[in-house]
C-alpha cells in the first residue's frame, strides 16, 4: 500500500520551507496569484525553491495566467509541477506547462461538479486536486462535502480543502487519496509565538501535528 503524499501550500519564507522538508513533505506549493495574501514574485519563490532540497518538489499555482508568463516563471523558479485553479482548459494547461514538468488541475468541488467530467476532460493531468469551492481561490479553510469523490478514479487524486491536523486523518481514512494539501490549516497564529510582522507564515507546532496525523492514518490502513 502506497502512502499518502504531502504538500504544504502558501509558502511565502525559506524557514518554513526548510522546516517542511525535515518534516518530510514531498512537495511545498507557491503561489502566483497576485490576490492571494500568499503571493509571491519570482524572485522570492527562486530563494525558497533554493532552500529546498532536491527530493521536495515545488509546485508552482497559478490562476489563468498567460501561458507565456507561467512558462517564464516556471523557469526562473525552477518549479517541478504546475497546479492550475482557474478556468484553464486542457490544451492552456498544456501551453503554459514547459517540458519536464508536471501539471495538475483544481477542480473546486460543490455538488454540481461532474467529477467524472473531469476526469475525461483533464486526462493528461498527473493528478486532479480537489478544493473547496469559494468566491476567492485557494486557502478557504473550509472543507467541502467528501462523499461527492466516486471510488473510481481514472486519475490520481490530491485532497485540500479545510483540512487541518483534526481531521486529515479521518480524511485520509474516508477518501484514501493519493495525497492531501493543507495551506490555511497550517497558519501561524500568535498563540503559536510567530514573531510580529509575519502573519502570512506557518506554524511548526501545527506542520509537526498534520504530519503526524498523516503517519497515523497511514499506518493505520496499513494494518488492517
Amino acid at each position: 500500500m502506497s502512502r499518502t503524499r504531502v504538500k504544504f501550500c502558501g509558502i511565502v519564507d525559506a524557514r518554513d520551507a526548510r522546516d517542511a522538508a525535515a518534516l518530510g513533505v514531498d512537495a511545498i506549493g507557491l503561489v502566483f496569484y497576485p490576490r492571494s495574501p500568499r503571493a509571491l514574485d519570482p524572485a522570492r519563490a527562486a530563494g525558497i525553491r533554493r532552500a529546498l532540497p532536491s527530493y521536495v518538489a515545488a509546485v508552482g499555482l497559478f490562476v489563468d495566467a498567460p501561458p507565456d508568463a507561467v512558462r517564464r516563471i516556471a523557469g526562473a523558479v525552477g518549479l517541478d509541477a504546475l497546479q492550475f485553479h482557474g478556468s484553464e482548459s486542457p490544451d492552456e494547461c498544456e501551453a503554459s506547462t514547459p517540458a519536464g514538468v508536471r501539471w495538475w488541475r483544481a477542480v473546486r468541488m460543490r455538488a454540481e461538479v461532474d467529477l467524472l467530467e473531469s476526469f475525461v476532460c483533464f486526462e493528461r493531468a498527473e493528478a486532479l486536486l480537489l478544493d473547496s469551492f469559494s468566491p476567492a481561490y485557494g486557502g478557504s479553510g473550509t472543507a467541502f462535502d467528501w462523499s461527492l469523490i466516486p471510488a473510481q478514479r481514472p486519475l490520481p487524486i490530491v485532497l485540500s480543502g479545510g483540512l487541518s491536523p483534526d481531521n486529515v486523518a479521518d480524511a485520509i481514512e474516508q477518501v484514501r487519496p493519493n495525497g492531501v494539501d493543507v495551506s490555511s490549516g497550517i497558519q501561524a497564529d500568535a498563540a503559536d509565538g510567530t514573531p510580529g510582522g509575519e502573519p502570512r507564515r506557518k506554524s511548526l507546532q501545527r506542520m509537526e501535528r498534520f504530519m503526524a496525523e498523516v503517519l497515523r492514518a497511514d499506518a493505520a490502513r496499513q494494518s488492517r
